[in-house]
């Protein structure tokens, strides 16, 4: 397939491809599925070799948010029975942290619900990263905290936060159609926030909103041109009580080009399987981690995710190896330039859901053991995975970790 042998050529040179190949990667067929995933790995491969990097959510602060996102069981007015609770001490959020990095992982993504932090946020996360990484040695800590004020991300990398992530989500075209509280351009500046604070960028999106193929290449190609270092791939979680509730509208086959997609875009950024995965992608999950180098490790924000045991045990069935501390996660290009890689500033070139998550939304499965058999059609939706998470962080139960 010569649109393949190209795709790869330029992954490996981190040539942007054009939006028509772009485009093309997501109206193959299921008969060349393998090819494309084949392709995609190729390219995953040449950068980050068979490593995968685990994160794991700690939500400081749950619920209770003025912002109206759809995608959210967060947002304003929201009728989820989402557990909601105030901001977590920073020895309650160490702990939680400590049963995600007792799993293996090697960044903890600390989330709190809102439209952004005050000063006095800022002071109280910064207190719980010092907690967390004077714990833990060689922990990376990445915020997430809504939109950021000026001198916010300054103040959270002295603290000594190593990145910060908000997500473009969908396209600029279509920003309005799924939040009104704020703009596509308050996400952007955030991003550009931290990118000048020094921190590490993450940024990324959500498929599945009823968005068209060219909203994911336009939403992807925003992403490059922003150039994070991570690109969180969520799939929408319909959740009950959210405005996109019927919205189903991804199956295993969709998830794996728009993974591929992402990933000839962006080649050698750390692109990271986030919500949604056990929902749609289900049993074709390991054939993910040929497409990404970075996954989140048990429960995500609001919702539960597969344990976190079954995870590690996939990573190793599939041919993978779980990344550690002293690996550095990117290519070095990419490491020592702080970014420069995927469509750098310099050059034009390359980022959860479940709420506005770390990269994360929605998510299902029962703590240690496997989801109950689906009695759904083939190709139905399989709502029977959307859990909402009673365990973890704000609870008095151990974590899906």
């Amino acid at each position: 397939m010569d649109l393949l042998n190209t795709l790869v050529d330029k992954g490996l040179r981190r040539e942007l491809p054009s939006r028509e190949e772009a485009l093309a990667v997501l109206a193959t067929s299921d008969d060349d599925l393998l090819d494309v995933v084949a392709a995609a790995g190729k390219v995953r491969r040449h950068w980050f070799g068979r490593r995968v990097k685990l994160n794991y959510l700690v939500n400081l602060k749950s619920g209770l948010c003025p912002e109206d996102c759809s995608y959210c069981s967060q947002r304003l007015g929201s009728t989820t029975g989402i557990l909601k609770y105030t901001w977590l001490k920073p020895d309650e959020a160490s702990k939680a942290a400590a049963a995600g990095l007792a799993g293996g992982a090697k960044r903890v993504c600390l989330v709190a619900s809102g439209r952004g932090p005050t000063d006095r946020d800022v002071d109280r996360v910064a207190g719980t990263i010092k907690a967390i990484k004077e714990q833990n040695e060689g922990v990376e800590v990445c915020a997430c905290l809504g939109l950021l004020s000026d001198g916010q991300a300054e103040r959270l990398r002295e603290a000594g936060a190593d990145a910060y992530n908000h997500n473009l989500n969908t396209s600029e075209g279509t920003y309005g159609e799924i939040t009104t509280t704020h703009t596509y351009a308050d996400r952007v500046d955030t991003v550009n926030k931290a990118h000048a604070a020094g921190l590490s960028a993450c940024s990324g999106l959500i498929a599945g909103m009823g968005e068209s193929d060219e909203d994911l290449v336009d939403v992807v190609y925003s992403l490059r041109e922003l150039d994070p270092d991570s690109v969180p791939v969520n799939f929408l979680i319909p959740v009950e009580g959210t405005p996109l509730a019927k919205e189903w509208n991804l199956t295993p086959q969709r998830c794996l080009r728009i993974l591929a997609m992402v990933r000839f875009v962006c080649p050698d950024v750390e692109v990271r399987i986030a919500g949604g995965r056990e929902v749609h992608l289900r049993t074709m999950q390991p054939l993910a981690l040929h497409l990404a180098n970075s996954i989140f490790l048990g429960d995500y924000l609001t919702t539960e995710g597969q344990a976190g045991r079954a995870d590690l045990e996939m990573i190793a069935d599939a041919g993978f190896e779980v990344e550690d501390t002293g690996q550095v996660t990117l290519p070095e290009h990419r490491a020592n330039a702080g970014g420069g890689g995927c469509g750098s500033h310099a050059e034009a070139g390359c980022g959860s859901h479940e709420s506005a998550g770390c990269g994360s939304p929605e998510s299902a499965g029962v703590c240690g053991s496997a989801p109950a058999a689906s009695t759904a059609p083939a190709g139905e939706p399989r709502t029977d995975l959307v859990a909402v998470r009673r365990r973890g962080a704000g609870t008095d139960l151990a974590p899906n970790a």
